[in-house]
């Protein structure tokens, strides 16, 4: 029986072979970067995206606010985001309104839904007092000028109790007002939102 030995060319090999294996197995892939189009600029805006959108739970609204002066930034910022809010919840509740109303046993049913939406813009109003900063930046641009960056939301359940509230007190309709239902049709109409995202 013949015993290998291993010469000193086949032992240089052995660690080409072995040093081509393990740096080519290491390698990662290479991210494949995607040209930027001409001329144009990314920017980052602040207090923005998914995480800061209307879901089942909350109310949620991002704005901006620019001024030579921070704190006029930043109460334009809020003036807008509050804005938003006020719009987005209004739809909502317009639309929670109508289904809970044309579900429901009213006699006047043009007359209930003028009340639903006058007690709904008095509590939104009311509530946007409430909101909560969800995130808030502050940016100088070069011309000195102040860039405020806001996040807002305010709670679905906060503001469906505090609207229910004024419904179940209001002597026009209080005699046909279900709560239950009433919370029933505004949970499925959060839960849509938080379907949307």
């Amino acid at each position: 029986m013949k015993k290998l030995t291993a010469t000193p060319s086949m032992l240089l090999m052995m660690f080409m072979a072995f040093a081509i294996v393990t740096t080519t197995g290491c390698k990662g892939k290479k991210e494949v970067e995607e040209p930027k189009p001409a001329g144009e600029v990314l920017i980052n805006e602040y207090c923005s995206g998914a995480k800061y959108m209307s879901d089942s739970e909350a109310f949620r609204a991002s704005a901006t606010g620019e001024s030579m002066s921070r704190e006029t930034a930043k109460k334009i910022a809020r003036s807008n985001a509050e804005s938003r809010l006020a719009r987005s919840i209004g739809v909502t509740i317009q639309v929670v309104t109508d289904n809970y109303v044309n579900s429901t046993k009213f006699n006047n049913k043009e007359e209930a839904t003028n009340t639903f939406n006058e007690l709904a813009r008095a509590t939104i109003d009311e509530e946007l007092r409430g909101a909560v900063v969800i995130c808030e930046e502050l940016t100088q641009k070069p011309d000195q000028n102040y860039v405020s960056y806001i996040a807002i939301e305010l709670s679905g359940d906060e503001l469906a109790r505090a609207y229910s509230e004024r419904l179940s007190n209001d002597e026009r309709i209080k005699a046909e007002y279900n709560y239950e239902k009433f919370k029933e049709t505004f949970e499925k109409e959060m839960e849509r939102i938080g379907n949307e995202q």
